[in-house]
């Protein structure tokens, strides 16, 4: 088996450090920015339509994901993008991942950069009814969620296929989904929780393990889990829509940050498991067990008892 270049070795350190964070004074400064705007959600919490919102959102969210063709890319397209990039025909994605990493770097380029410039957009634009009264903003969050996370998906999509990996899968689609998890994880438990399915998940494919046999009913029980955490995550994270006059600034700015959050955890995880499919399962870092069930636990309360509004 060859040895990575020292491009890889490098790309490969910085992975882990990403996987690794230390904290720093910087994010102790921003938790005491962010204080003010989590009262501000809190003070919210028990508005009147609250969890009518996340079950909308939560329906939104489920008929997203399991409808695979709505963030599902063009392969041929990105193969004929490698094509102009090196001058080498490409038949298959997995013929991508014989390349070396810098060359797979050269290709992507600036993708968060442009998904980060939409969601922008998207959110300013969705956070400005905010302007016009409390209750439309709470109205709109639903349908701003599914907007989020179909743009959120279609990068995770770009991504992973730009380093070969096919999301019409099952495996793939649940690795996706949790990476959406990962960048919406409140606390350092759902942090863990969503690593360790990225974990099991990578490593299994990098092992070859089949997913022929994947039990459907297990597939889509974790999808409905990811599905409900998300739905009742972003929900309270756009709680900030109801504040007048901030919601347009507040919404656009926390789509631009999440999608920032996706993109880079897609960067750095699909780039990990390209190089695993040519080095060995080895290669993907081991931050967290691996998650013995492929169903998730998250922090949240199920939809039905997030709050007693009715």
């Amino acid at each position: 088996m060859p040895s990575p270049s020292e491009y890889e070795v490098r790309a490969l350190n910085q992975i882990h450090a990403w996987k690794n964070p230390t904290r720093t004074w910087v994010d102790a400064a921003v938790s005491v920015v962010n204080r003010p705007l989590a009262t501000a959600g809190a003070a919210v919490m028990k508005v009147p339509g609250l969890s009518t919102a996340i079950e909308k959102s939560f329906q939104g969210v489920l008929g997203l994901v399991n409808d695979g063709s709505q963030w599902s890319v063009r392969p041929e397209a990105i193969l004929a993008e490698y094509s102009r990039a090196t001058g080498m025909e490409f038949s298959d994605l997995k013929a991508l991942q014989t390349l070396d990493l810098s060359v797979v770097d050269r290709v992507i380029g600036w993708l968060d950069a442009k998904y980060e410039g939409i969601a922008l957009v998207q959110g300013g634009a969705a956070g400005g009814v905010a302007v016009i009264h409390p209750m439309i903003a709470l109205a709109a969050i639903p349908a701003d969620i599914v907007t989020l996370l179909a743009l959120n998906l279609r990068a995770i999509g770009e991504y992973a296929t730009y380093c070969g990996f096919d999301v019409t899968h099952p495996e793939e689609r649940l690795f996706a989904l949790n990476v959406l998890a990962l960048a919406s994880s409140p606390t350092d438990r759902s942090k863990q929780s969503a690593l360790a399915q990225l974990v099991r998940i990578a490593r299994d494919v990098a092992l070859k393990r089949s997913w022929k046999d994947l039990d459907q009913h297990l597939f889509v029980q974790a999808m409905r889990g990811i599905a409900e955490a998300l739905s009742i995550r972003l929900t309270k994270a756009k709680l900030a829509n109801v504040i007048p006059a901030a919601g347009a600034v507040i919404c656009g700015g926390f789509n631009a940050h999440y999608t920032d959050k996706v993109c880079k955890a897609a960067f750095y995880l699909y780039r990990e498991r390209l190089l695993a499919e040519k080095y060995g399962a080895e290669a993907i870092e081991v931050t967290v067990p691996p998650a013995a069930d492929l169903v998730p636990t998250f922090d949240e309360k199920p939809i039905e008892a997030a709050d007693e509004d009715g």
